[in-house]
This record gives structure tokens, sequence and C-alpha cells, in this order.
């Protein structure tokens, strides 16, 4: 499982940043749909239904870094890197197994800011 996992995530990887900005934002991946948005350096890419909506996907992906921005002051790659567990704590209070859980920003933040104190 661990050697596919990889070997998934190195395809990914590869069909996202080589893909000319001509196209779509959407790729066909097996029985998934990926979608990726790029913010300057960063790609953040989800793998979805076939047949869902793309365009919901899009504004998931961009409310995410809006989240991120926020919490971090215009997030880059290392904000990411040092504090992956906070990016998750974000995406759980955003997203929770596969359902989206609140959309609004201020809420998602002051749950995290609630939740930061209790560490």
């Amino acid at each position: 499982p661990e050697a596919e996992k990889a070997r998934i995530e190195s395809e990914v990887h590869r069909l996202v940043t080589s893909r000319d900005k001509k196209y779509t934002n959407f790729i066909e991946y097996a029985s998934y749909k990926l979608i990726y948005r790029r913010y300057a350096g960063l790609f953040f890419t989800i793998a979805v239904d076939i047949t869902d909506n793309e365009l919901s996907y899009l504004e998931t992906i961009h409310l995410f870094v809006e989240l991120l921005d926020s919490y971090f002051s215009n997030v880059c790659e290392l904000d990411i890197v040092f504090n992956f567990n906070r990016v998750y704590m974000i995406l759980d209070e955003y997203i929770l197994a596969g359902e989206i859980e609140e959309t609004s920003k201020k809420e998602i933040l002051d749950r995290v800011k609630v939740l930061e104190k209790l560490e």
C-alpha cells in the first residue's frame, strides 16, 4: 500500500505540475477527476468523483487558500511545511470526512483559535 500510495502521489504530481496553462484545471485520472489550482508556486489538488461539479471544487480550493492566507498572513510553502498540523486543523474545520462542514472564513478561523487555546 505505501509503494502504491507513493506511485499515485508521484503520478498526480507529474500530471499537475507539467500541465500547460492553456488547458483546464481538470484532469481525468483513473476513476477520479483531479481538480487543481496554482497559487504562486503552490499547487492545491483534490481528487473527486468523475461526475462531481468542477467549479464547486475550484471554489473549495480557493476558500481553503484564503483560510491559509488569513491564518498565516500570506501563506507560503514554508508555512505549510513547518506548520502542517495547523494546516490539517484548518482543513478539518472546513472539510471533514469528505464533507464541507463550514464555509464561513470567520467561523472556521474562530474555531481554530479556540482549539489552539485548548492545546
